[in-house]
């Protein structure tokens, strides 16, 4: 049986980029609920910091607050999106309009 039932690493930029920012989680199998101590990590990291998040599922209160804290991460990671999103737009119109401005002032010198 596989140590973990989930182990991913990918990079958020491009090889191109020469960043290494990725994100790691891992999930350590409890082996069909017999081994409740195992390794729970999702780490994020961007050029040279990095943050572990440890997500503890030895008892009930604990696996109970972990759950509680992947759905906190993820409703703000998700708010974050979105709002990056509509920034984006914001300033990516804010250009466009610029252009326009320009482009009108050349054409009545």
């Amino acid at each position: 049986m596989s140590r973990f039932t989930y182990r991913k690493r990918l990079f958020l930029a491009p090889s191109s980029s020469g960043h290494t920012s990725y994100v790691f989680a891992e999930v350590e199998s409890s082996r069909s609920g017999e081994y409740k101590f195992g390794h729970y990590m999702l780490t994020l990291a961007d050029c040279r910091r990095s943050v572990e998040f440890e997500f503890f599922l030895g008892n009930a209160r604990a696996r109970g607050q972990s759950l509680a804290k992947i759905d906190l991460l993820l409703r703000v990671l998700h708010g974050f999106r979105d709002a990056l999103f509509r920034e984006a737009g914001l300033i990516h119109d804010g250009e466009q309009k610029q252009r326009r401005g320009r482009v009108v002032k050349a054409a009545r010198s």
